[in-house]
């Protein structure tokens, strides 16, 4: 009875028991497949292929060929995956997790769905932690697809754009997470559609997917640069708006506080600038400098819109009438205030391009995974990913003893007593694996062992390939390494000759983390396959975790009982009540990764309709239709807001919108305003639409087809790339102040919500704004480039992979050249300034 109960309640038992079915099906092939030649077996992937062309689905084919992955790994690769790896790659195929135990051979298992999906030729990435284990796996498994008639690519930091793109055009795709990211992002900034690398994305599977998508989720990427916003242009547009005189140089309605500049204002920056056409599309940069110095001298006043607070612009809330610290005004509109007040104009870096890693692998069709350790974080697995986390057995029982923790009263202690244990151990040849949670806690360790005279390596999860093969030789006879919990991850240790009589692999952990699945990594390091091991963890009352979570009472228990510092208490209570703190850490880091999902959501649906709106623009070989429903939304915004439904006919302000139309749409004369009244909103939009309309078949007519849509597409990706990174990084700046209107009692994320939908709205009007004015009013030129709106690299900051800090956004920072002038304002050359740090 108490089993029938079991089976119901244990949904984990049912799916075991449901993929050992299918895998004793591929088992029963295996005499037949085994029959076959080399060629036989590499015409098999042919086969496939066309049974898939033909409308046959994978699953129908998975029995047959995971059974032909089976015999070519048994002939390339000598290995011949068990029945419990045969069930972890059905698990992967179905789009789950699948949580084998270290050593259970989960690279082979990865072959067959990562075959099976790849017949579909649309490309399989598989990810991993580092380019070590990415290069490792490309190199090793490779072989067998190869064999299988199937191609490999390995996607690298270092590779250029033809190299990368080959990569990710073969059938199998290796790369780390952040280098996926990064493409993506560098995607949807190239200017030709021929510049992009990745297809689209169809099936990943991912290795220590616990790592990737857990621990590394509250880190997101990001591609950073200086916009070419030059300070001295601010300056310099400051200093000429202050000579113009309004009516005479421009235009100001104050209802809605639009400011143009008329013709001779237009004449007047003509000549101040020494330039032929302030509307050439060469001078964009400076247009915009000059508009945005306008509006920061007739639309916004000190202590109204912003106050000036220890040299710095500070934007006033306009509802509540608070001080915004943190927050900047966009698209250079703040810097043009700056220049205003005369102080320091801050030319900050910013975000051009930005997505968690949460965003970026929920765009995948179908995303599965691997790992020893994520039963814990299931439910974040379901709830984020669509992705259930299946435990398979593995292959013989384990034999590891897991020892309960012995806790002691100071840390000094607790230390003296590792370095005990070690010697021991050492002293009879039984190899250790020290796990600590910080670099400094491992350098403690290791100036005590010097002082016993204890051979031993120390990593800390930074040179990834040097440490791949120290990890491997851990388990020979004498070795004693001291390893940060994520170093060498990814890498088997295979015990030694002799080490089994010795009791196998001794792993001892200074501390617990403050998540189980590292601990438990930690512990899965040892006994592999049925080999003997033991596990043993060190607490003391003086470790962070103890310290947070109530050791008080424990501490004050062991001064009672007069224990000193030589006897630790060992006992499944403490354990217990370990355990249970770190499952309070455990759901606080959920919290964290979830809300700033939340966050990100907002940001990435916007990221959607911009990045498929920008790759329209570069599908597309003719524009004309896109900007004319741009130059369309543009009218009926001037007129709407000119001719309100509440007034009457004859207050509408129909100056205002001729001058509009002179000054970005349409040469003077073309419609007046006589023409306008007595029109209804709806006419005067289709009447001034008619006029536009004209005037873009008489621009089409002076050119050859062929450059009037490249002018075209060169406008609109400038407009839709500047205007984007000025809203991210406005976004940005809201994000980090946002938190502060809890205290008013709103719920922060709904206020980023809303002020982000309604940035978004004003950020597509401006897009539409600048692409209709330098559609109608620009000079076309013959050499007409696409231009990148600013220059970014990706490059990662990491903190110590083990260490619980609080993680940093991966990012980047631009180039300086050797013979430029250094950045930190000296007046020196780089090279003999800073530069000569990095010589």
């Amino acid at each position: 009875m108490l089993g029938i109960f079991k089976k119901v309640i244990d949904g984990n038992q049912r799916h075991v028991n449901r993929l050992a079915k299918r895998a004793e099906q591929i088992e029963a092939l295996s005499s037949q497949i085994g029959a076959l030649s080399d060629d036989q077996i590499r015409e098999k992937t042919a086969d496939f292929q066309q049974r898939y062309q033909n409308g046959e689905s994978l699953d129908s084919m998975l029995v047959e060929a995971f059974a032909v992955v089976r015999e070519a790994a048994k002939r390339v690769l000598g290995l011949f995956p068990y029945k419990v790896q045969l069930m972890g790659g059905i698990s992967l195929h179905e789009g789950n997790i699948s949580e084998m135990k270290t050593g259970e051979g989960k690279t082979l298992t990865a072959t067959m769905p990562v075959y099976l999906n790849a017949i579909t030729g649309k490309g399989v990435h598989v990810v991993t932690v580092n380019e070590y284990l990415a290069s490792r796996d490309a190199g090793e498994m490779g072989r067998l697809y190869e064999f299988l008639g199937l191609t490999v690519g390995l996607n690298l930091n270092s590779l250029s754009r033809e190299e990368k793109q080959e990569a990710y055009y073969a059938d199998i795709t290796y790369s780390t997470n952040n280098e996926l990211g990064f493409d993506y992002l560098r995607d949807n900034m190239v200017l030709y559609k021929e510049q992009m690398v990745q297809r689209p994305l169809h099936f990943a599977v991912i290795d220590e997917v616990d790592s990737i998508l857990i621990d590394e989720a509250r880190t997101p990427l990001i591609i950073s640069g200086s916009a070419q916003k030059s300070a001295a242009l601010y300056i310099q547009a400051n200093a000429f708006v202050r000579t113009l005189k309004q009516e005479e140089d421009y235009t100001f309605d104050v209802k809605t506080k639009s400011v143009q500049l008329t013709e001779d204002g237009m004449s007047k920056a003509e000549r101040a600038f020494g330039i032929e056409n302030l509307f050439d599309i060469a001078h964009v940069g400076l247009n915009h400098h000059i508009n945005q110095a306008l509006k920061a001298h007739v639309t916004m006043h000190n202590d109204i819109d912003y106050v000036v607070d220890d040299g710095k612009v500070v934007i006033v809330d306009q509802f509540t009438g608070r001080l915004m610290k943190g927050r900047r005004f966009s698209d250079g509109l703040h810097q043009a205030i700056e220049a205003k007040e005369g102080v320091e104009i801050e030319n900050e870096s910013m975000t051009l391009a930005t997505i968690t890693f949460q965003n970026y692998f929920r765009m995948y069709e179908k995303l599965s995974g691997m790992t020893g350790t994520a039963k814990t974080e299931e439910e974040e697995f379901r709830n984020i990913y669509n992705m259930h986390v299946i435990v398979i057995p593995t292959n013989r029982d384990i034999a590891r003893d897991d020892r309960a923790d012995l806790i002691y009263k100071s840390m000094e202690g607790k230390f003296l007593a590792v370095a005990e244990d070690i010697a021991e151990r050492y002293a009879k040849g039984q190899p250790v694996l020290v796990g600590t949670v910080a670099i400094e806690t491992s350098e403690l360790l290791s100036n005590i062992l010097k002082r016993k005279r204890i051979p031993h390596h120390v990593l800390n999860a930074k040179q990834h390939e040097r440490e791949a093969e120290i990890i491997e030789n851990a388990g020979q006879i004498g070795a004693v390494t001291i390893a940060t919990n994520m170093a060498g991850r990814g890498t088997d240790i295979k015990l030694g000759e002799g080490v089994k009589e010795l009791g196998g692999l001794a792993v001892i952990g200074t501390e617990r983390h403050e998540s189980r699945r590292i601990d438990n990594q930690l512990r899965g390091r040892s006994g592999r396959q049925g080999d003997p091991g033991v596990s043993q963890f060190y607490l003391s009352m003086e470790d962070e975790l103890m310290r947070r979570f109530g050791s008080d009472n424990m501490r004050a228990m062991m001064e009672r009982l007069g224990m000193d510092d030589t006897q630790p208490i060992q006992s499944k209570i403490v354990t217990r009540a370990v355990e249970s703190a770190q499952k309070r850490v455990e759901g606080n880091n959920f919290d964290a990764r979830k809300q700033l999902l939340q966050y990100d959501d907002v940001l990435r649906q916007q990221r959607e309709v911009i990045y498929k709106q920008r790759f329209d623009v570069l599908d597309s070989d003719n524009l004309r239709e896109i900007v004319e429903q741009m130059i369309l939304a543009t009218i009926r915004r001037v007129v709407e807001v000119n001719t309100p439904r509440e007034e009457l006919d004859e207050d509408w302000n129909l100056k205002a919108v001729i001058d509009y139309l002179h000054g970005n749409l349409l040469e003077e004369g073309d419609v007046t305003e006589e023409q306008l009244r007595g029109q209804d909103p709806q006419e005067m939009i289709e009447l001034i639409f008619a006029k536009v309309k004209e005037r873009y078949d008489e621009k089409e007519a002076l050119l050859p087809d062929e450059e009037m849509r490249e002018f075209e597409k060169v406008v609109v990706l400038r407009s839709v790339d500047s205007k984007w990174m000025d809203h991210i990084d406005a976004m940005d700046q809201l994000r980090q102040g946002i938190h502060l209107r809890a205290y008013g009692q709103t719920d922060p994320l709904r206020e980023y919500q809303f002020e982000g939908f309604a940035m978004f709205e004003n950020m597509v009007a401006a897009i539409e704004e600048e692409v209709s004015k330098y559609i109608m009013k620009a000079e076309i030129r013959q050499n007409l480039e696409r231009q990148e709106v600013a220059k970014g690299q990706a490059a990662v900051h990491n903190s110590d992979d083990s260490a619980p800090a609080k993680k940093k956004p991966k990012v980047k920072h631009l180039d300086v050249g050797r013979n430029d002038p250094c950045i930190c304002g000296s007046g020196k050359k780089y090279k003999n300034c800073c530069g000569k740090e990095q010589a």
